[in-house]
């Protein structure tokens, strides 16, 4: 990954490298297209701030991933949302110290934190996708929710498992996935027995519209002969 001659990967790179030598939040654009060989100008066509170089790293993740999985396997989802995010995580590793060196910076810039947000959502996104799951509609929005609680938390031991086979990493992951698997269960369910009461409430207010009303009654005419009483 980010092995092309391109300027954009350059840039990306040299970032990474710059950061994880001198830290992130006093890393200026100047230092890190000098860093990359490019005229500061070739930086300014592709980048705007450090925060897109880092969203434009988020996405190289995500173009990797994508092309190690075309299409999805014959695995169970969990099993193959397992592997797609361990190959992230696997990605990642020649990047680790420079990614914990940008992570503690971030902590003290809320601001360009918060701005690499956008670009998580839209990655777990793919990595939904990539694992042949939806994420569309209001139960694809729970689970892309809930796939980014579950890789921040793991995320979190990744940055500390130095084990080169990342048994810590895949442990947290395996234990987080069957856990939001169970959790995901119980909210479908839920939701479908929402659904079903709505569509049974639907159901007998159009049946209530549609059956006809009784006719007034009408009064019973006086008996033949019967003369009304002065009053």
């Amino acid at each position: 990954m980010l092995e092309g001659g391109t300027v954009r990967e350059r840039i990306i790179s040299a970032s990474l490298r710059l950061a994880g030598e001198r830290g992130w939040r006093d890393l200026s654009l100047g230092e890190i297209a000098a860093e990359a060989g490019a005229p500061l100008v070739e930086l300014r066509k592709e980048f705007q701030s450090k925060a897109q170089i880092l969203a434009a790293f988020s996405h190289a993740l995500d173009i990797a991933v994508l092309e190690k999985f075309p299409a999805p396997g014959p695995d169970v989802a969990r099993d193959r949302l397992f592997d797609v995010l361990l190959t992230r995580f696997e990605l990642m590793q020649p990047y680790k110290s420079a990614i914990r060196r940008i992570l503690e910076d971030l902590r003290a810039s809320p601001g360009e934190a918060m701005a690499q947000m956008r670009p998580a959502l839209k990655s777990q996104y793919w990595m939904l996708a990539a694992a042949g799951i939806s994420g569309e509609g209001g139960t694809g929005l729970l689970r892309l929710q809930g796939l980014l609680s579950i890789y921040s938390r793991v995320f979190k031991i990744w940055l500390d498992d130095d084990d080169p086979g990342m048994a810590r990493t895949m442990a947290a992951l395996d234990r987080r996935l069957r856990r939001g698997e169970s959790i995901m269960r119980g909210l479908e369910r839920f939701r479908d027995g929402l659904e079903s009461l709505a569509c049974s409430l639907r159901g007998r207010r159009k049946a209530e519209k549609e059956e006809p009303q009784a006719a007034p009654a009408q009064p019973e005419p006086p008996p033949a002969g019967a003369v009304e009483q002065p009053s």
